[in-house]
């Protein structure tokens, strides 16, 4: 990917998009004592970055085609950024989301296409919307927009870098961005790396799609049998070839981050920053922890890619984030068959800063012979060891459901 293509797609972006804010963040910067800046695409038009490849591709396609209009599949930001393309451009588009995605996104992707779009709801998940896009777009010859496996789809996210060394007076030493698909990594990282060659540039995937890494150390594009799908903008599959290609010679370190890290990112950019940012958003954020030693002292940038996060989702965050943190946890507890046991489990085992966050017994009909779910947040990490030891010298029988995938899966 070359710096001039970038610029082009710049030029084309210019009158479209915002010029989002690059602002150096007090609170981060303290706590990890170097200058961080964070570039706020949660800020831009639709939320995130995708605007800028979606645009790019559509304006860059000849007049019959744009005529005929386009056709995507996507479950949120990719979606959102074609859809405003087709407005702003007054051409016929058919996005396909997966008949799971939530009430909120379909509305936006509405809202922004406008009478321009037509969202079609099919299949269960992202690969069923796909397929059916694919097939649409070659029967009505509407071409079909990748999110990232297209040359022109990196140059536009590509100006995500060209605005930041635009913006930025100082050298960059660490710059952090998240990878889904790879078109926003490859984008930046290349025109970066051309222009500020000793910038480090970090790329960060979910730890339960690490699918960039993967494939970048197999040496070839590898499709993961499974993923988690938590940090939904970034969790897929197989990343492209084009991407996989020009990561692998632009990005110099790949990470991973737990989801619950994930989480708490999340609740402390809204908590201390006043930031909302989706999962995907906060990936290159979350990172940070892992690099602390090397970004002291350090002129740091991180790039939030979006914004677009349910409010119902906050819930489960916040339960992912204590797991994470050690201050939730879940037993199945065999009370002893004595008078008393649970009042004893109560006063002798819970701590005095404990709480229990969920109680049932797993057998509605035969309580007193059957084991109880126990949840039970904790104020500081360390008091899992002595909860743990109370519940051993008090003869209580227990399972750590955390401990094991399966039943946490299946109880909670």
């Amino acid at each position: 990917m070359s710096v001039e293509e970038i610029i082009v797609a710049n030029h084309i972006l210019k009158d479209v998009i915002i010029h989002t804010p690059l602002q150096r963040d007090p609170v981060l910067s303290a706590k990890y004592d170097c200058d961080l800046y964070l570039k706020r695409e949660d800020l831009q038009v639709v939320r995130s970055f995708k605007i800028r490849g979606a645009y790019n591709v559509i304006r860059h396609l000849d007049p019959q085609k744009l005529e005929r209009g386009v056709v995507c599949a996507s479950a949120g930001n990719h979606a959102q950024g074609v859809a405003f393309s087709c407005q702003s451009l007054q051409i016929p588009g058919r996005i396909f989301m997966p008949s799971t995605t939530p009430k909120q996104k379909v509305s936006q992707v509405k809202r922004f296409g406008g009478s321009f779009v037509e969202v079609v709801l099919t299949g269960d998940t992202f690969d069923d919307s796909l397929a059916e896009a694919l097939r649409y777009g070659e029967e009505k010859g509407m071409e079909f927009i990748h999110p990232f496996e297209n040359p022109l789809t990196i140059a536009g996210q590509g100006t995500v870098g060209l605005e930041i060394l635009n913006d930025l007076q100082e050298p960059v030493d660490y710059l952090f961005v998240g990878i889904g698909g790879g078109g926003l990594a490859a984008g930046v990282a290349s025109y970066v790396k051309s222009l500020s060659p000793d910038t480090r540039v970090i790329g960060v995937e979910p730890a339960g799609a690490p699918s960039m890494k993967s494939s970048v150390e197999a040496g070839r594009v590898i499709e993961l049998n499974e993923i988690e799908k938590f940090v939904d903008g970034a969790a897929v599959r197989q990343v492209g070839e084009l991407t996989h290609a020009i990561c692998r010679e632009t990005v110099d370190e790949f990470t991973l981050v737990p989801e619950g890290k994930v989480c708490t990112t999340i609740l402390n950019l809204y908590n201390e920053n006043a930031i909302v940012a989706e999962p995907a958003g906060a990936l290159s954020i979350a990172a940070l922890d892992g690099f602390r030693e090397q970004i002291r002292g350090k002129t740091v940038v991180c790039v939030v890619s979006g914004g677009n996060n349910d409010i119902d989702r906050m819930q489960e965050i916040k339960e992912r984030s204590l797991i994470h943190e050690g201050l939730k946890h879940y037993f199945s507890v065999n009370f002893p068959q004595r008078a008393g046991a649970l009042r004893e489990f109560l006063d002798e085992v819970l701590g005095p800063d404990d709480d229990i966050t969920r109680f049932e017994y797993t057998k509605k009909n035969s309580k007193e012979n059957g084991p109880a779910l126990v949840g039970i947040e904790l104020k500081r990490k360390e008091d899992y060891a002595p909860l743990i030891d109370r519940m051993n010298r008090k003869g209580f029988h227990y399972i750590e459901i955390n401990k094991d995938p399966h039943l946490f899966n299946l109880l909670i």
